[in-house]
């Protein structure tokens, strides 16, 4: 049995580059521990296995050491008052495909005659964060009174989503790896990431969180597209420190979600500051953590105290099973991880012969011809 020769140390990179517990990884490979002390070689077969469940390239395992794998787009994280340094396996597949769709809407809407929008990097840091979400606000013609009316955080949201699409952003959700759901995105290493261009500007929402805190990052990334940068973004809401675009662009989606004039009218003297955080965030459809901030801006909290009531608040929040419900339709969802423009744009080209259709299914995360035509009845297309 031929065995391949491999760096133990580029096994133990994979293991640790795809944030793979050791024990739990050796089940399924029994002769880990001894192929990274470098005490036996894989075969050709087990190499093959090991990379996919590592998520690894697998002509990675044949360099002479790890390569370094920055994020390929503007990384404006923060973790601790440090930048995170090593992208996980989910996160770089994240945004090498949504730049794969970027580019394809491009050449797309510029084959298609398509104006550039006006839009993307239209504003500067030096405009007050007020000034900006009027920008945005009157730019979608979005409301805090429609948004009230709206039931639900997740009706919330889709008003939302939809009031971008219409002015021309590609809007990704998705809580998983393209279509594989047992690679969930973990909300704590990114939250969302912005991709500008004049033709066809991409905002991703990390769908495994909250709605509450969707809402929030599709205000955030749709500032750094008025900003014209494309950046990865953390999109906490507290923008006391950090990144100083992060720290502009969280304060613009605060605006824009809960403008300061609308939020002093809501505030009640004497109210416990746990229902006051129920009942705004209920009311502005935002996480609580954005009501604590604009309590903070507001002068309701002092510094000591919101610094102490949003850590107390993000470790209720990261305790809570956010995505319980899941489920909802098929077509639904892979509208959603897509975008309807994206989706609808696709469909188009196929039908009428511009695009392949193995390509629209490689691009969709779909593998039937039925699956696609339902798609574009989905959409409206008479198929």
């Amino acid at each position: 049995m031929e065995r391949i020769s491999v760096s133990p140390q580029l096994l133990s990179w994979a293991r640790e580059r795809a944030r793979l517990d050791a024990a739990a990884l050796a089940q399924r490979f029994p002769k880990l521990s001894a192929w990274e002390a470098g005490e036996l070689l894989p075969t050709l077969r087990q190499l093959q296995d090991y990379a996919h469940a590592t998520h690894a390239p697998f002509g990675y395992f044949f360099l002479p050491e790890p390569p370094v794998e920055p994020v390929p787009i503007p990384d404006f994280r923060t973790l601790a008052d440090r930048a995170v340094t090593r992208p996980s396996p989910d996160l770089l597949d994240t945004v090498y495909a949504c730049q794969e769709r970027q580019s394809w809407y491009r050449e797309h809407a510029q084959v298609s005659g398509l104006a550039q929008l006006a839009f993307v990097g239209s504003l500067t840091r030096d405009l007050p964060p007020t000034r900006a979400a009027e920008h945005i606000r009157d730019a979608l013609g979005f409301s805090v009174e429609a948004r009230r009316d709206c039931s639900t955080w997740t009706e919330a949201l889709r008003l939302f989503i939809a009031q971008a699409e219409a002015l021309g952003v590609l809007v990704m959700v998705n809580g998983v790896v393209l279509n594989n759901n047992t690679r969930k995105l973990d909300p704590q290493e990114f939250r969302g990431f912005a991709l500008s261009d004049p033709w066809a500007p991409l905002v991703f929402i990390n769908g495994a969180d909250s709605k509450a805190a969707q809402m929030f990052t599709l205000a955030h990334e749709l500032a750094h597209l008025w900003l014209g940068q494309t950046a990865l973004s953390d999109a906490s809401g507290d923008h006391a420190g950090g990144h100083v675009v992060e720290s502009w662009c969280n304060q613009v989606a605060a605006e824009l979600l809960m403008p300061l004039a609308v939020f002093m009218t809501e505030l009640r003297e004497h109210e416990p500051l746990s229902e006051t955080l129920t009942r705004l965030a209920r009311r502005f459809k935002v996480s609580t953590l954005v009501v604590l901030r604009r309590l903070w801006d507001a002068g309701r909290l002092d510094r000591v105290a919101f610094f102490s009531a949003y850590r107390e608040e993000l470790a209720r929040i990261l305790a809570l099973d956010v995505n319980k419900s899941g489920g909802g339709s098929f077509y639904n969802t892979a509208l959603a991880r897509v975008g309807k423009r994206y989706a609808s744009a696709l469909v188009e080209s196929t039908l009428e012969g511009r695009t392949l259709y193995r390509d629209a299914f490689r691009m969709l995360g779909i593998s039937k011809t039925a699956t696609f035509h339902e798609l574009g009845r989905t959409l409206g297309y008479p198929l």
